[in-house]
């Protein structure tokens, strides 16, 4: 059966969305720990009203990793929330600019919860405001992915706890689990491509 074409959120508040997003459950990624929880987004707008800033955030073994990076519109003209986010890896030395795709495939009008990919489908992730989502929305998010192609047996929900984790605490400042996902996974740095968490996320 072909697949349904893959539709964006238009006209999307960009002021709106700002602010902290938690991960609700994603494809695993190699980008990011097996053992993460706590992961969330924060993004701000800056001053020029088009860039936005972006943390992504995640706990392993009792200590906070992050990545930061950028997003903008992938068209400026355009009204799809199709944007672009560029990191710049490892996040022990950032000096490898990546690019990736964050399209915003649903959205609810009081932009609660979202669910993003991207056009080849090797990622997805839902997010919420709330370390937590009622179980009907998280089917009904789950039904859309599902519909335009999206293989969501891969899903898997993330680990939030409550109350999430306040202020920085411990450091991986080595960024050891980077280095073990690449180990592990066996992957080109080529096939990063978008890291939300951050996202990746």
């Amino acid at each position: 059966m072909a697949k349904k074409e893959m539709e964006v959120v238009r006209g999307i508040d960009l002021q709106r969305y700002m602010g902290r997003w938690y991960e609700i459950a994603s494809f695993p990624s190699f980008f990011q720990p097996k053992n993460g929880i706590n992961t969330r987004a924060t993004y701000t707008l800056e001053a020029d009203g088009t860039t936005v800033r972006v943390l992504n955030e995640t706990w392993s073994d009792g200590k906070r990793s992050s990545i930061e990076g950028t997003a903008y519109k992938a068209d400026p003209k355009s009204d799809q929330a199709k944007l672009k986010v560029k990191f710049y890896v490892p996040p022990f030395l950032p000096i490898i600019p990546v690019v990736g795709d964050y399209w915003v495939l649903f959205l609810d009008e009081e932009y609660q919860y979202a669910l993003i990919g991207q056009p080849t489908r090797k990622y997805l992730w839902i997010l919420c405001r709330q370390t937590h989502m009622d179980e009907e929305i998280y089917e009904m998010l789950v039904e859309k992915a599902k519909e335009v192609g999206y293989d969501v047996s891969k899903l898997r929900k993330t680990t939030q706890t409550d109350p999430p984790p306040e202020g920085e605490g411990p450091q991986d400042t080595k960024g050891i689990w980077w280095i073990k996902s690449i180990l592990e996974n066996r992957k080109s740095m080529s096939e990063i491509g978008f890291c939300f968490r951050l996202p990746l996320q």
